[in-house]
């Protein structure tokens, strides 16, 4: 299915995570300044060693040279404005004036928040010329905090499917080879930080959408907790939702940075109440951690060659790790109609106005129009069967969580694919029968509702893949404290 996607290394070994092309790995192949991580950069502009000036210019410069290469940032604001919110921002600091944890860094928002002042297209033709007048909650919270806005990061339309492209920017393509996918929803964000486009950036999951993109492109993506980063306008406030907006990032303390900025409760979302907090991990740090070994299912999820063991692999690689099988104990196959279920009901709940018009139901795209009707033929009795499904997974997760500190299971079932195809039609000669069962692994995380990391897991023919990795609700912290055990190896 996917030709080189299964490949090793020249040696024939899987790769190290972080290994890949040298302008991607090495700091000294980068500009000082863009070879930086996001605390380096703040520590550095409160000690008055970088301006804000400095760092949004090195930045703006390398997006005006990898990014015709990749179309990771897309709506880009004018670049005089961008260095004038950057200098205003120094002023600020110069002056002594409170200032928040991402005062004067550039970030560009995911293309499915809504930017105030900014076009947000949601990967849309039906909104190519839409301006907000306000911001998401996770895009007000980032704006407040002081982060300067450069523009958006691409996505699918509406975020649907695990492949960054649309029909009004195009595709985005991969960090390590722009001729395959970078993932999605979150494939713009995941690439405009492998390649250093940008210090951190924003992202959102539903299935997938924050660790598909991130072991395609060699980066860290946490996908939170359900209610530990309240969404607005929300639907139904009293229901665990399937999407939640977090962080990409490059190391743990960047995504502790940015998560921190996004995280904290809203009275209006009654579910993001009674999280412990971010810094609260459960363990020492050196104390061994036992992982759960979910793999495929017992043989259930379809997988390239080469993505079970290099996934396998990297979990053997952290310190301290006891690596062990771990029987899912639970239906697959419900598990993943659940989550269709619920996903169909989510998606016309929200779009199904757009279905209804016929001057905007021929701009949507087959998969969009195949969400929507399917949610609308659902009977009450199926979605709440569904949901009992839901609550089953969760409490066969509370006996597994009795055994296991973590559970871990590949993060994709592919190799980066060809950056024309529309989606994996098989993999490793499995037919797939529908746009998102090629990724299926996300689903039982998604419906957990836990934290979700996205560890970068290696290389095989210059190709990233990574694992996910769950923890118990609300234990942020020990995926973060996990992350830091690999970086300390590394």
């Amino acid at each position: 299915m996917t030709s080189g996607g299964t490949d090793q290394g020249s040696n024939g070994e899987t790769l190290s995570p972080f290994d890949g092309p040298d302008h991607l790995r090495a700091p000294d192949a980068v500009s000082g300044i863009c070879a930086m991580d996001a605390m380096a950069l703040m520590a550095e502009m409160r000690a008055g060693r970088l301006s804000s000036v400095e760092i949004v210019t090195a930045f703006l410069d390398r997006i005006d040279a990898l990014n015709p290469t990749y179309n990771a940032i897309v709506s880009r604001r004018p670049r005089d404005a961008v260095l004038a919110d950057a200098a205003a921002a120094d002023r600020a600091r110069a002056s002594g004036a409170a200032t928040g944890p991402l005062h004067g860094l550039p970030i560009a928002i995911k293309d499915l928040s809504p930017t105030k002042g900014l076009t947000t297209t949601f990967g849309s033709p039906i909104y190519r010329d839409h301006v907000p007048d306000c911001d998401g909650r996770s895009t007000a919270r980032i704006r407040a905090a002081g982060a300067i806005i450069a523009g958006k990061t691409n996505t699918p339309e509406f975020g649907l499917g695990s492949h960054t492209f649309n029909a009004v920017f195009g595709a985005t393509g991969n960090a390590f080879a722009p001729e395959r996918s970078a993932g999605g929803s979150s494939g713009g964000a995941a690439v405009a930080i492998a390649t250093r486009m940008l210090p951190l950036a924003d992202g959102s999951d539903m299935g997938g959408s924050l660790r598909n993109p991130a072991a395609f492109n060699n980066v860290y993506g946490l996908r939170p907790s359900f209610g530990r980063v309240p969404s607005l306008p929300a639907g139904n406030v009293f229901e665990a939702a399937l999407a939640t907006d977090g962080p990409m990032a490059r190391t743990a303390d960047d995504l502790a940075l940015l998560l921190g900025v996004q995280a904290g409760a809203d009275p209006r979302q009654p579910l993001s109440e009674g999280l412990p907090g971010l810094e609260r991990t459960t363990r020492d740090e050196d104390a061994p951690v036992r992982i759960g070994w979910l793999g495929d299912f017992d043989g259930h999820l379809a997988m390239e060659p080469g993505i079970l063991d290099t996934s396998r692999a990297a979990l053997e690689r952290i310190p301290g790790a006891v690596v062990e099988a771990a029987a899912l104990g639970f239906n697959a196959e419900r598990l993943w109609q659940s989550f269709v279920i619920q996903r169909h009901v989510a998606v016309a709940a929200r779009y199904a106005p757009l279905h209804a018009d016929p001057a905007t139901r021929d701009l949507l795209k087959p998969e969009m129009v195949w969400e929507i009707e399917n949610g609308l033929s659902l009977s009450a009795l199926a979605v709440e069967a569904a949901r009992e499904v839901r609550t089953a997974w969760h409490l066969r997760l509370v006996d597994l969580f009795a055994r296991f500190d973590l559970l871990a299971l590949p993060a994709a079932q592919v190799w980066p694919f060809a950056i024309g195809e529309r989606w994996p039609q098989a993999i490793d000669g499995r037919a797939m029968d529908s746009y998102h069962r090629w990724m299926e692994c996300v689903a039982p995380a998604t419906l957990s509702g836990c934290p979700v990391l996205a560890l970068p897991a290696g290389f095989r023919g210059g190709l990233s893949t990574g694992v996910q990795i769950i923890a118990p609700l609300g234990r942020e912290a020990d995926l973060l404290a996990l992350v830091r055990r690999v970086e300390r190896a590394s």
